[in-house]
């Protein structure tokens, strides 16, 4: 037994060295695609702008004198209505003959003069208005409109290993710029 024994250990001693050298051979190989970074000498950078327009509303004010015409609200008086009707009155009792056509008279005469004289008050009334001038402020409102060139990014060249590449970044690079670098075998 001492024989099974010691084979059985040399036969295991032996795949453990073996799969140690693998173990330790194993990060050369395992990785198909290996990955590093290295930096480029950056050889052309030109800014990408794009045009930006700003709205700003103004506000242009200025004093105008406007005219406002009002018709004439006086109080108003029925003097002319009354004076009429006595001047009417008086007239139409001269006019009578006798006592009753003189009373017919004077009425029909006051009823008359006070009709012209009223309708005389409400002509020139009408035909008069008085103007008031009211300085008023006026207001008007604008856009000013102005244009800003805006640098929205960069077009970068760079060389690497005498190659030519070409990027959009959204910031200046420099003088290099970082790359990364895939390292893959060849078979």
């Amino acid at each position: 037994m001492i024989k099974k024994n010691a084979l059985t250990t040399s036969l295991i001693a032996i795949g453990l060295l073996a799969g140690a050298s693998l173990t330790w051979a194993a990060p050369h190989h395992a990785h198909k695609n290996s990955r590093h970074h290295d930096f480029a000498k950056v050889t052309h950078v030109e800014p990408i702008y794009r045009t930006v327009s700003h709205r700003v509303p103004e506000r242009h004010c200025w004093t105008e004198t406007v005219a406002y015409e009002q018709p004439h609200n006086g109080h108003r008086s029925h003097t002319g209505t009354i004076l009429g009707s006595i001047i009417g009155g008086a007239i139409g009792n001269e006019l009578g003959t006798n006592k009753s056509s003189q009373k017919v008279g004077a009425v029909a005469g006051a009823l008359l003069g006070g009709s012209i004289a009223r309708d005389i008050s409400y002509r020139n009334r009408a035909n008069f208005t008085t103007t008031e001038y009211r300085d008023e402020e006026r207001c008007e409102i604008s856009e000013k409109v102005s244009y800003e060139e805006k640098i929205t990014g960069y077009k970068v060249t760079y060389r690497y290993h005498g190659n030519t590449y070409h990027t959009r970044m959204d910031h200046h690079p420099g003088k290099k710029i970082k790359v990364a670098v895939s390292v893959s075998p060849v078979y």
